[in-house]
């Protein structure tokens, strides 16, 4: 009997939503929302993220000023210790995604892993 690839899907998200990195992820990320300051310090970081990313993904140029301002917020976020404990915990959390999205991909892995090492 086949398996159906979406409630697999479904069952897989379920597992992740109630794993315990996933749980202690959810918690920091609501202490960080709860606390006015960490959360607009935790704003301004990912603001900055994404700006940085944008340029990179449309081929401009990180100015001198762009790296300054990072490296301002990113001093700033690791001061705060409710900051870096989500940023630990989504860190757990991105590992066990990398961690499953290599077992899930292994079939092409396996299929093109021939082709790629000639």
């Amino acid at each position: 009997m086949a398996t159906n690839m979406y409630d697999a899907a479904y069952a897989l998200q379920k597992a992740i939503t109630e794993n315990p990195d996933f749980q202690a992820l959810k918690q920091q990320y609501q202490i960080v929302q709860a606390d006015p300051q960490a959360k607009q310090l935790f704003d301004q970081f990912r603001g900055i993220q994404m700006e940085l990313q944008n340029k990179m993904m449309q081929g401009q140029e990180i100015t001198e000023m762009d790296n300054m301002k990072a490296q301002q917020i990113v001093m700033q976020v690791q001061q705060d210790p409710k900051i870096t404990a989500l940023m630990q915990a989504e860190q757990r959390v991105n590992m066990l995604i990398g961690d499953l999205n290599k077992i899930i991909l292994q079939p092409l892995e396996d299929l093109y892993g021939p082709f790629m090492q000639s």
